[in-house]
């Protein structure tokens, strides 16, 4: 039976897409359920999964195709055949590999081929490991080169570009350098397009401004130094970072909620909801990741299910409805060195916290200079909605709950205040 394989649908409102690469040739036998290639759209790579196990006949080539069309098709009566037992033309011509015998070791653990050995060795060039590894496993340079496979003629080739090169270099060497003036031209991701759309499109619609805080990363980095063995053991994943930060927005975005607020027309739309999105570099880009309910989230919860998003996201396999949405951004330029930055909005919400480097400064504690770690932080913020007195605020609170992660417990409020009753 021939079963024909179709362009899935990334999303109701996208018709085209681009098919990136074939992880399989023409001609191969698959399994079902094998991820036979990839496509991407503008919001997400998907894979192409094979409904039924067969030899598989690829039907278009890598390029823009349309939703629903048929790329290849299966069919389903070489299932579970494998290549190697499907005969070809030419197999009966193909040499045998003869079995070489190996000598016997004599009485002194080494193989006895003193003449070959030398013979070959004076070709075969051997690291002093490999030869060391040879003499702890009784075997010679025979040994090695029969245990190996046979020679092809992409090997032949091979060793034919690298002598040719090598000569090519040793005739070049005396010659005067050359400038090169080259350009390479590649295509435009769809995905990249899109990202690119929404940057031009919050920088043209949005009234962007940023202000900025530093951070006090000292006692952050003594609960994690403190606590991570136990952590890990406990929850199976380490205890990062971005778990604090995520907690102290959610705590400032409820003291300050036109933060997690959003103009759609005429209209402000505030969500009694908080879906933080995590930014995540990954090879086809910039991707959102979004935590929904984080106000519900515990800090194991929320290192767990970054790390299972960044984790699709990076292998490309993280579905629409996991980048979809988002009322609020959390980004961390830190792990790339950034010092300060000030990130762009991710539209159409209307602010986005930067996180940046740790790096040890003089500053001035109790009337004293003393080292810290500190934290330059963030906020972008759209004023059409967002006042500068407002977003100082929303920094100022990430920035005490950072400082006093046990403010994180009651909401951001003071512990002593809460337990006296002020």
């Amino acid at each position: 039976m021939i079963v024909d394989v179709r362009i899935p649908s990334p999303g109701e409102s996208i018709s085209e897409v681009e098919l990136t690469r074939w992880l399989v040739s023409d001609g191969d036998i698959v399994e079902k359920d094998q991820e036979i290639a990839e496509v991407e759209s503008e919001k997400a790579t998907l894979p192409i999964i094979a409904p039924e196990a067969g030899k598989i006949a690829l039907v278009v080539s890598v390029g823009m195709i349309k939703v629903n069309e048929v790329c290849c098709r299966i069919d389903t009566s070489f299932a579970g055949k494998s290549p190697k037992a499907m005969p070809t033309a030419n197999s009966e011509s193909q040499p045998k590999l003869e079995v070489v015998e190996k000598p016997e070791v004599t009485a002194q653990g080494k193989a006895d081929f003193p003449t070959h050995e030398d013979k070959i060795a004076d070709k075969v060039k051997v690291t002093p490991l490999a030869r060391e590894l040879m003499h702890e496993y009784n075997m010679n340079i025979d040994d090695v080169l029969n245990g190996l496979r046979r020679i092809t003629a992409g090997d032949v080739q091979m060793v034919k570009d690298t002598l040719n090169n090598l000569v090519v270099t040793s005739d070049k060497r005396n010659e005067a350098p050359t400038l090169k003036r080259s350009e390479e031209r590649i295509k435009m991701s769809q995905l990249r397009k899109k990202v690119s759309e929404r940057l031009v499109t919050a920088k043209n619609t949005t009234a962007m401004l940023t202000t900025f805080n530093e951070v006090d990363m000292s006692r952050v980095q003594e609960i994690r130094a403190k606590y991570q063995n136990d952590f890990q053991q406990k929850f199976g994943v380490k205890l990062g970072l971005m778990s604090f930060f995520v907690r102290a927005a959610v705590e400032a975005l409820r003291l300050h909620p036109m933060t997690n607020s959003m103009i759609d027309g005429e209209d402000i739309v505030t969500p009694s909801y908080i879906d933080m999105g995590i930014a995540v570099q990954t090879p086809k880009g910039l991707m959102v990741p979004v935590l929904r309910n984080a106000q519900t989230m515990s800090f194991a919860e929320i290192e767990k299910e970054i790390l299972r998003l960044a984790t699709k996201a990076r292998e490309g396999r993280i579905t629409l409805d996991e980048l979809n949405g988002g009322t609020f951004t959390i980004t961390n330029g830190g792990i790339f060195g950034s010092m300060l930055s000030t990130p762009i909005l991710n539209y159409p919400q209307s602010a986005i916290l930067g996180m940046h480097n740790i790096v040890d400064r003089p500053v001035a504690v109790n009337g004293k200079v003393e080292i810290r770690p500190i934290m330059y932080v963030a906020l972008s913020y759209d004023h059409r909605i967002i006042d500068g007195k407002d977003s100082a605020a929303f920094l100022m609170d990430i920035k005490r709950m950072i400082e006093n992660p046990e403010k994180l417990l009651i909401g951001g409020d003071d512990p002593i205040m809460k337990l006296i009753g002020l």
